[in-house]
């Protein structure tokens, strides 16, 4: 196994963990660079799963540490991602599409244009909480079958989601998005080892790539706030939906 691979791997994982945190799209950088190593396609879909399982268990374990978090309605949450996810990576044969992606860029660049000219986007949370969306729960399912079958931008979908349809801040946002990714991975995880679809070597340098990112992405997310995450977020989905057009 090639050292310099080893070593590119854990630093383009701390840096998706970092992005894949405070925004989503850090699987745009992972996933090219395993393709790039000379991973087909659905193992290297099924290996970077093994990178998503770690950082995330870093990311949850901060937001606990920094007493950000909401584990029984998180849980709830994730319990609706749960069958579209194991469905999604059941039918994960290839990469998506080139008309999705291009589908993919443009929805992306409204996301973040809806988030910064949101009427609501400085109430508090609380209040945001009491008018919560029931579309959240079909919404949720939706996003958990993308989330297993690609992954790529779900973290934008599901702060998409979360902020729009709960209700809640973007810190909050967060901290329910890194343990919902956590949860639906785990049965995906499951189905591309269960098929051949892991390079645990690989899998395994770049989690410890994304579990210092992750970690490092909940510290900033909780100290640096809204504005951090807002900045982060529009720099992410920007640089994917050009990547997404054939322009990056």
């Amino acid at each position: 196994m090639n050292i310099l691979y080893l070593i590119l791997l854990f630093l383009i994982g701390s840096i998706a963990g970092f992005i894949n945190v405070n925004a989503g799209g850090g699987s745009s950088l992972t996933l090219p660079a395993l393709i790039f190593m000379g991973l087909e396609g659905s193992l290297a879909n099924g290996t970077n799963r093994v990178a998503i399982i770690i950082q995330n268990i870093f990311a949850v374990a901060s937001f606990r540490k920094l007493k950000v978090h909401q584990f029984k309605k998180s849980s709830r949450l994730s319990l609706l991602t749960l069958p579209g996810a194991v469905v999604g990576a059941l039918v994960a044969t290839q990469i998506s599409d080139l008309l999705f992606q291009r589908i993919l860029g443009a929805v992306l660049i409204f996301i973040v244009i809806s988030m910064f000219f949101s009427r609501s986007f400085g109430e508090t949370s609380g209040r945001l909480e009491q008018s919560a969306s029931w579309f959240i729960y079909p919404a949720l399912v939706a996003i958990g079958f993308y989330g297993g079958f690609l992954q790529i931008g779900v973290g934008f979908l599901f702060m998409a989601a979360l902020y729009h349809l709960l209700r809640v801040d973007l810190v909050t946002v967060n901290m329910h998005k890194v343990f919902i990714i956590l949860i639906y991975t785990l049965p995906a995880l499951v189905v591309f080892t269960w098929t051949g679809n892991v390079n645990w070597g690989y899998g395994l340098m770049l989690a410890a790539g994304n579990a210092f990112g992750g970690w490092w992405g909940a510290h900033a997310a909780v100290k640096g706030g809204e504005r951090m995450i807002r900045i982060i977020l529009a720099v992410a989905i920007t640089i994917m939906s050009l990547k997404l057009f054939g322009l990056f």
